[in-house]
């Protein structure tokens, strides 16, 4: 009886575990994005020293990403990874198209998809022979609203559901230009009937890009981004654009089996 009673116990303490798990990871996946261990204990619940423990035991399988600067926790690499299994299909067509693209342009490319109000980036190809690129690395998440990969997955939503996922202020560009939501509404269904998203010094200062949205005969999607530094898009902005409109037409073929 003793046992069985420790045994009840153990499970309980199990299950408490993975139920404050579950609390800090939702947590971190909430659009805003990333927390500190403080903000993470007040929107919890839970003592701060239990949410140390627990980002520490996931952050070693990989399930929270911790930044050595900020010391801010957000959602780690595998499982974002166990969160693109449902998208598995369509990346597996789109990353040789973005390796052989990124090849022919000698640019990084990336692949991304939404999660929530944050743009995640699933994978990518940095260029071959550029000692100056914008990388972001894969599984690093930003607000969907400040950058061109981001803003092509906004705008095949619905506008009520683009609101739901936007915060209720928009932060300004790291120029001061402020944002708001009606001038971003505008700026997406510019995206929707072009087909392009673009982010101008937005969200990194010196970078400047431009994407598409692959969406497969499931209503999947997951953009297709060229990041380069301010000087070389201005250059090579309309080629790119052009390149990425025809990928784009000609993969929604091949996926709809035109």
């Amino acid at each position: 009886m003793a046992r069985q009673r420790a045994e009840e116990a153990g499970a309980d303490g199990g299950m408490q575990v993975i139920t404050r798990a579950a609390a800090i990871l939702g947590a971190l996946a909430e659009p805003e994005g990333g927390r500190s261990l403080a903000q993470l204990a007040a929107q919890t619940g839970l003592p701060k020293t239990t949410v140390h423990r627990i980002c520490t035991a996931l952050e070693q399988v990989g399930y929270v990403h911790t930044d050595a600067e900020t010391g801010v926790r957000e959602l780690g690499p595998s499982l974002l990874r166990l969160a693109a299994i449902g998208r598995r299909d369509l990346r597996a067509v789109l990353e040789p198209l973005i390796e052989r693209l990124s090849a022919d342009l000698n640019e990084t490319v990336d692949l991304g998809v939404l999660d929530g109000g944050r743009v995640l980036f699933v994978a990518q190809h940095p260029a071959p022979q550029r000692a100056l690129m914008a990388i972001a690395r894969v599984g690093a998440q930003f607000p969907a609203y400040t950058m061109a990969s981001g803003k092509v997955l906004l705008a095949q939503l619905p506008r009520e559901e683009i609101l739901r996922r936007l915060p209720r202020r928009l932060e300004p560009t790291l120029d001061g230009r402020q944002r708001t939501r009606e001038s971003l509404l505008r700026e997406l269904e510019e995206a929707r009937a072009t087909g392009l998203g673009f982010e101008r010094e937005e969200m990194r200062r010196g970078i400047c890009g431009v994407a598409v949205a692959i969406t497969d005969v499931d209503g999947r999607s997951a953009s297709i981004a060229v990041p380069m530094p301010t000087a070389r898009f201005e250059e090579s902005e309309a080629r790119v654009a052009a390149l990425l409109l025809e990928l784009k037409q000609a993969t929604e073929a091949r996926l709809s089996g035109a």
